[in-house]
Order: structure tokens, then sequence, then C-alpha cells
């Protein structure tokens, strides 16, 4: 649970891994008995990536090209996969970087986690009627933002699948018809490896673009994996992690993909042998 607040509020899974790390030796340091450990936990783990927040803030300003939050990646498994459709999305966790750090805090408190209001209010040190407002805007902000319609796991992967086939046949013809045309591609290299600067608009953009980096990457294997329990893409080259795609599918078609190549942030993806 603390992971989950941590992860949902930073997008980074080193971050959330410090800020546990963090709350364990404050609640090491506790001599005075806590009614409620989990709640005393959810406050510090809250506070502390708050604090993170407002730092990041400040490196993002300077981040070369678009930033995208560090993907949780497993190995597809049917039977699995239905156990974790409560996972945090990839497309959620995109909408949560577009919300201010209090907002944030709020929304992840209470929709993720059932969190009444009053309790937010008091790890927050806001008044609960501030609580509630903050919870209403951030809401209707992240409903404005989702999908339009939630894909069937099996249609995701039918068409992330026959994507991947596209892509690597360097079939223009088939990528364009999965494609919406108002497809939208953002990729995060980090300035460690090649990305575009900015988003790349329209299926024909973004198919050219496409084939024209498998083009660069003779010696690549691609693999389907769950990008934060839905269907996605994993590329290696020569057997180490280079890239991380999630898509976003509605009524058979892409209308979005977001292709993550900073490595920093895929060390995590690299621990499992691809």
């Amino acid at each position: 649970m603390l992971f989950g607040i941590a992860y949902r509020m930073l997008g980074s899974v080193a971050d959330a891994e410090d800020i546990l790390q963090e709350a364990w030796i404050r609640w090491n340091a506790v001599t005075e008995p806590v009614a409620v450990p989990s709640s005393y936990l959810a406050r510090i783990v809250t506070n502390l990536s708050l604090n993170r927040l407002d730092s990041a803030a400040v490196r993002r300003e300077s981040y070369p090209g678009p930033w995208l939050p560090e993907p949780m990646v497993t190995v597809p498994d049917a039977a699995e996969e239905a156990e974790r459709a409560d996972e945090v999305s990839w497309a959620l966790l995109v909408v949560l970087e577009t919300l201010g750090p209090l907002e944030r805090a709020v929304f992840v408190l209470r929709e993720a986690f059932g969190y009444p209001h009053a309790e937010i209010a008091r790890m927050l040190g806001r008044s609960e009627a501030a609580v509630r407002q903050v919870a209403r805007r951030a809401r209707a902000h992240v409903e404005a933002r989702r999908p339009r319609r939630e894909t069937d796991p099996a249609e995701r992967r039918r068409v992330t699948e026959e994507f991947l086939a596209a892509c690597l046949g360097g079939d223009m013809d088939a990528m364009l018809r999965m494609l919406a045309p108002d497809v939208t591609l953002w990729s995060d290299g980090g300035g460690r490896r090649s990305a575009a600067l900015r988003p790349i608009h329209g299926a024909d953009r973004v198919a050219r673009w496409l084939l024209g980096v498998a083009r660069r990457e003779a010696d690549a294997a691609v693999h389907p994996v769950l990008v934060g329990g839905r269907p996605g893409l994993l590329m290696t080259i020569s057997g180490e992690v280079d890239t991380v795609a999630a898509m976003e599918v509605e009524e058979g078609r892409i209308t979005a993909l977001h292709l993550l190549r900073n490595p920093e942030k895929l060390r995590h993806v690299a621990r499992t042998p691809w």
C-alpha cells in the first residue's frame, strides 16, 4: 500500500523505493504507541512524496523533451492479468502527472485507497472542506482526460500484437489502419537516448517516425509485456532493455503511444532477464 501511494504520487519506482526507506527509518524512531499504524505511515509517505515532488518540479523544467513516468513492467500472464486489473494503469499515471502536488495527493488517497476526507485532512494539515473541494476538482480533471471508453484486455492485446507485427514487417499500410487519425506519440529519452523532443501528432507522421526508428535498430527484439497491468511492448537491443512502449486503444485503434527510453527510468525493468 505504501509503495502504491508513493509510486502514484511520484511516477518513479526508484523515488518510491527511496520514500519507503525514509519512512521505515522514521517509523523505527517512533517511541510512543501509534493507534493506527497504516494511517500514520500513509501520512509519512504522503508528506515525503509531496516534498519530493517540489524538488522534482524544478528538475523537470530543464528536462530534455517530454517527461514520462516510470513503467511497472511484468511478463504477460492471463491468470495474473485479471488479478492486476486494479493496478494503476499507465493512462491514469500519465494523467496524474498533470495534477498539482496537493490534488495528486488527495486524489491518490481518496480514489485509489479510499481514505475518508476527514482523515486525508488530518494527514495533510488541511480543513475537511478544503480537501473535499480539492478532491472534486482533481476527480473532474482526471475524468476529463481519461480514455473515453475502457477497452477489453483481449482486444487491447490483439491490437498491440498486430501493431507489433506491422512495425517489424515495415508494413506502413497496416500501421496506418491501426493508428487513429489523431494519434499522438510521446517519447522520453532523457537526453541519453534518441527521442522526439516534442509530441508527434497524426497517424502518418507517427507511423513514419516509428518505421525510421525500427530500421536503425537491426539487432532489436521485441517482447509483449504488461505495462501497468495493460498490454504493451518491450524492446531489447543485444539483450539489453532499450524501450518500453505503452499504448492506449479505443475502438480497435491506437489513440496514444508512450515510448520510454531513458535508461535511468528503466533500471528496475532491466533487473528481469528478457
